[in-house]
């Protein structure tokens, strides 16, 4: 093990509206964590996909910074307003015939050469851009990473022509590590800007995909919502794993099992369901593999001494520079469901007003009245009401893992 200052990476998940929760993590983190453990919560390696990626841009531009960054995060959910985030009217529902043919019109566009920045998406996301651009200072994350201060920021999207994902990386490297052993994955230097942000968030059919450069992108979470696999090619020591599902409980009592049975009849609770279950298994597959090679690792080391590892990894490939290590994670996700604290919101605050296109799923997802659960909402919900809950639980939450936390940004 090298005496030198471990590298931390941070992960942040995809997950929509549920990114509330994330912004409470790290206002413990970034803003509390520092006073109490007399610790500096630096990263040397950002990794975000979806609204973790806006996270993640956030993070590498405001690096340089140590007053008030977790709340300023929180501050930005606190200005969500569904309605405006979401401007879809009654006329809008009954203009959207004419907006599907209309896609024959942007395919006559792309058969003829030309490019349009965005490709079909059923809302209007400029509300939602607009605050993105505004709200975090985006020329920061080239001053970090060229500082040394970042050492790699990455935004993963799926690239819609090919289904590959792609890791968009600012780095201060000479070279990114290779990934010749996955070919649906490739990571791309580039100097992010709000655009690969973007690209990432950009929901399939909801959100438009995104042109960047002659290519188009949707939500990086179709094929790498957690973008672990990215922070343990950049070769962190420490990876730090905010995830946006609650974890799976493998005795679901009978009581919910049979009103979640009942309700696999509407569609659109059924696809909320869908959503979670693409979610949920990338961390637990991911982080379940970060710990076996980690358990092969020590039991080498155990049976046959201390040069096991140098020894494996000059077998397997000698000239290589990613070598086999053991790498810490600590994984922090929501104590309570998110879907069922959205269906809590909707029925208990009277006031919240949802606009014609969230109003609409709730009324087909029966959420708040027949259905316990919202899970299709909880992705959806862009509103301070929701948000706010959501951050206060993920601060208690981070609060709850203090010590561990604090281990975590020790170095040894």
């Amino acid at each position: 093990m090298s005496a030198a200052k471990p590298r931390r990476a941070i992960v942040l998940s995809g997950g929509g509206a549920r990114g509330a929760y994330e912004a409470g993590v790290l206002r413990f983190i970034l803003d509390t964590l520092p006073s109490r453990a007399g610790i500096i919560p630096d990263f040397e390696i950002v990794c975000g996909t979806s609204v973790g990626a806006i996270h993640a841009c956030f993070i590498a531009a405001t690096a340089d910074e140590t007053e008030r960054r977790g709340e300023r995060l929180v501050q930005i959910w606190d200005r969500m307003r569904v309605h405006e985030i979401f401007k879809f009217t009654t006329r809008d529902f009954f203009r959207l015939p004419r907006r599907i043919l209309g896609v024959k019109r942007v395919a006559q566009q792309l058969r003829e050469g030309q490019r349009p920045d965005r490709l079909y998406g059923l809302l209007d996301t400029e509300p939602l851009e607009r605050l993105v651009l505004q709200s975090i200072p985006w020329r920061g994350i080239r001053r970090n990473v060229r500082s040394g201060r970042i050492d790699t920021v990455c935004v993963a999207a799926t690239q819609v022509a090919t289904g590959r994902a792609v890791v968009f990386c600012d780095s201060n490297r000479a070279e990114l590590p290779p990934w010749a052993s996955v070919s649906n994955i490739r990571m791309q230097r580039i100097r992010l800007s709000p655009l690969h942000a973007l690209a990432s968030a950009a929901i399939p059919l909801l959100f438009p995909s995104v042109r960047v450069g002659a290519r188009y992108y949707a939500d990086g979470g179709l094929r790498l919502n957690t973008p672990l696999a990215p922070a343990v090619r950049l070769g962190a020591d420490k990876i730090l794993v905010i995830g946006l599902t609650h974890p799976s409980d493998a005795s679901v009592n009978e009581a919910t099992a049979q009103e979640r049975t009942a309700e696999f009849g509407n569609p659109m609770y059924l696809f909320g369901k869908v959503l979670n279950a693409l979610m949920l298994s990338p961390i637990e597959t991911d982080v379940a593999r970060l710990h076996f090679v980690n358990n092969i690792l020590e039991a080498g080391v155990e049976a046959y001494g201390d040069e096991f590892v140098g020894k494996l990894n000059a077998e397997l490939n000698p000239d290589s520079s990613l070598k086999l290590k053991r790498i810490e994670d600590l994984v922090i996700r929501p104590s309570e469901d998110l879907g069922r604290l959205a269906a809590e919101v909707v029925r208990d605050d009277p006031e919240l007003d949802f606009g014609g296109f969230v109003g609409m799923l709730r009324r087909l997802t029966g959420a708040g009245t027949t259905a316990k659960e919202a899970d299709l909402l909880s992705y959806l919900l862009f509103d301070a009401t929701y948000a706010r809950r959501l951050a206060e639980i993920g601060y208690r939450d981070a609060e709850a893992r203090e010590d561990e936390l604090a281990e975590f940004f020790r170095s040894e």
